[in-house]
């Protein structure tokens, strides 16, 4: 049996409300470390968008996929972070691989979207006013993306 290494290409989907509270999940192998969703490619040929959909239906049971009421909520943020990754997590990748290709997005979401974990992969869950959901990070580069969040909803047309 060969064993299914994970793709180094990823999503980082920050969830939020029109008022910019984000939605932050805990992640169940990790006490505190809480984050916005993320999830690899489970092929290299799934765009970005679907794996960013397929992740967000997956950790919180919001649909945001293609013909959903959501779908035209998840915004592209067009940006990428390329980082190290963690030397904890690397045996899930090809031997050899230490870096990961992150791309950005953004879905807006109304005030009270319930949520549904997935407790193989998260415990708990939290909406946060954006400011404070960027300290409550553990990963430095999501924590940037939600500091982004002002500038990119005001792209798209949100009062700032």
């Amino acid at each position: 049996m060969t064993q299914a290494f994970k793709i180094p290409q990823s999503v980082l989907v920050v969830i939020h409300t029109p008022a910019r509270d984000v939605l932050l999940i805990e992640r169940a192998d990790v006490p505190d470390f809480w984050q916005s969703v993320t999830g690899s490619k489970d092929d290299p040929a799934e765009d970005y968008r679907s794996t960013a959909a397929r992740e967000v239906l997956e950790e919180t049971g919001i649909d945001c996929r293609a013909g959903s009421a959501l779908a035209g909520a998840l915004v592209d943020w067009q940006l990428e972070n390329v980082y190290e990754i963690y030397p904890r997590w690397r045996h899930r990748y090809a031997p050899g691989v230490t870096r990961n290709t992150e791309h950005l997005f953004g879905l807006t979401v109304p005030p009270a979207t319930p949520v549904r974990l997935d407790p193989r992969e998260h415990r708990a869950w939290r909406w946060l006013p954006w400011r404070e959901a960027a300290l409550a990070c553990f990963s430095p580069s999501n924590a940037e993306a939600i500091l982004m969040l002002p500038h990119l909803t005001c792209q798209e047309g949100a009062t700032p």
